[in-house]
């Protein structure tokens, strides 16, 4: 099957047969028309919908090297920069159509998964058939058009102890034992985002798994649909409140659910295996650097991020200008803070990219340090975007009306005395319930909690940062400039 519709994507997903907890209740059947879905649901057909239209078909799709059908481009493993770029068209236009709220949309685990499937001879040093493994599943994915979710976090218990220390053994998803089918998985794994909705579920190395060969129960990697048996998920509470898009215009469309995935005895067959124990080649993250997953993946997040930071950006000024504020300094200064951030993401991705090379396993990968660079600073940059939104807005945040009192017997009050400098009542209520959604709301506050622990701990990934930096020839510099005069002597 070629890149699939939206009303492909939502057929699928009504009849598949799956384990969902949320609210309290029990989902097995019809996901996508469950109230707690329905809105993020149809916000990912549109995306799927975008790879059908005429306009966009050339930047949405390529061919396929199997069938010559039309497959997503984020499948597409790039050889030169013009592949890249249009690898970034593709993601930007996905990105703009959530203003950057979607996290999680295909295109992200794709770029995992191709940059895996190229360096599969990495997964080769093991078996020659987990090498085969990974370019089987990466063409499964790629002509199926699959939504994939993944997981790589074990449930917080007891972090003073390793995995193999905690009171359950079984608490984090471990290996119980092996068959001559495959292996069998008891266990959870945290913050499955989509997984309530994703066709399948990848299942990852944690990355503060630790090279002890009593990790060996929790290092694998391996991929599984989400409606295999023994496979369950508790999602937490959703933000879409059933309301309008009016009223809840991000929550309503893009709430993007996360679930604990709970693995009860899942029979997971060898060929969807990609590396079984082996703690020594998993622990730090090795997986994801050595085979250049993790640039790919942060590639497509910093094209996110750039069109979250257009979107608050439009909304700053549309504030300032409803209001009539943009004359006051203050006012200029946090623009022009998130101008400075917008022109500082565009220059890193376009650095990244200008500077890719071709990695060892054959694809134009981009610089590392420029997005590496982005996704430590934007975390702690994105919050100061929210603030602002308040500080611009203020007491217009408050006391909004909902659309039933907007457009019912309270209209001609709404109109009245709710009207903006340029703009009547209901359009100003409709924008600052905008602003309500992207700063202040349930749905806000988990965006800016989400993006502070994107990739981790930002702790731990400014360490990383700072030991993956090439710091000697600075440091050489210094020591020449301290040296200077004995060149004299």
């Amino acid at each position: 099957m070629p890149a699939r519709t939206g009303k492909e994507f939502i057929d699928r997903l009504n009849s598949s047969e799956r384990e969902v907890y949320i609210h309290g209740e029990k989902v097995t059947r019809n996901l996508a028309d469950h109230p707690a879905f329905r809105g993020l649901v149809r916000s990912y057909a549109e995306l799927y919908d975008m790879q059908h239209d005429d306009e966009l078909r050339a930047t949405m799709t390529y061919p396929s090297p199997t069938t010559g059908e039309p497959v997503g481009r984020s499948f597409l493993q790039p050889r030169t920069h013009d592949e890249l770029r249009s690898r970034r068209d593709m993601m930007k236009t996905w990105a703009d159509h959530s203003m950057g709220m979607l996290g999680r949309t295909g295109d992200y685990l794709n770029s995992s998964l191709m940059a895996m499937a190229a360096a599969a001879d990495w997964f080769g040093q093991v078996d020659p058939q987990f090498a085969r493994n990974i370019v089987s599943y990466y063409e499964h994915v790629r002509e199926n058009d699959l939504l994939l979710t993944h997981t790589l976090i074990n449930p917080q218990a007891n972090r003073a102890k390793a995995t193999h220390e905690q009171a359950d053994p079984f608490l984090a998803a471990g290996i119980v034992k092996e068959t001559d089918n495959g292996i069998v998985v008891r266990g959870a794994r945290m913050l499955a985002t989509l997984g309530g909705i994703a066709d399948e579920i990848m299942v990852f190395p944690s990355t503060v798994l630790r090279a002890d060969p009593k990790d060996e129960p929790y290092s694998y990697a391996f991929a599984v649909p989400c409606d295999i048996p023994g496979l369950r998920f508790l999602c937490r509470e959703s933000y879409d409140y059933g309301r309008s898009h009016f009223d809840h215009p991000l929550g309503s469309r893009f709430d993007e659910i996360d679930a604990v995935a709970i693995f009860d005895d899942v029979e997971v067959p060898y060929e969807r295996c990609f590396m079984i124990r082996h703690p020594e080649l998993l622990t730090r993250g090795r997986l994801y650097s050595e085979t250049g997953a993790l640039v790919h993946m942060t590639h497509q997040v910093v094209v996110k991020d750039l069109a979250k930071t257009e979107f608050m950006l439009g909304l700053m000024c549309k504030i300032a200008d409803a209001i009539q504020i943009d004359g006051f300094q203050h006012v200029q200064e946090k623009i022009a803070q998130v101008i400075i951030a917008l022109e500082t993401l565009k220059g890193l991705l376009r650095a990244g990219e200008a500077d890719a090379e071709v990695n060892q396993w054959g694809i134009m990968t981009p610089a590392w340090d420029p997005l590496n660079v982005c996704r430590n600073w934007y975390p702690r940059i994105y919050p100061e975007f929210v603030r602002s939104v308040w500080q611009l807005a203020a007491s217009g945040l408050f006391g909004l009306p909902t659309e039933k009192d907007v457009f019912g017997e309270a209209a001609e009050d709404v109109e009245r005395y709710l009207q903006a400098a340029n703009i009547g009542g209901k359009e100003r209520v409709r924008l600052f319930r905008l602003a309500w959604d992207a700063a202040v709301s349930a749905f806000a506050g988990r965006q800016e909690a989400y993006e502070f622990f994107f990739f981790g701990d930002p702790v731990r990934m400014a360490g990383a940062l700072m030991y993956s930096y090439d710091r000697r020839p600075y440091m050489d510099r210094i020591d020449a400039f301290l040296h200077r005069d004995d060149e004299g002597s």
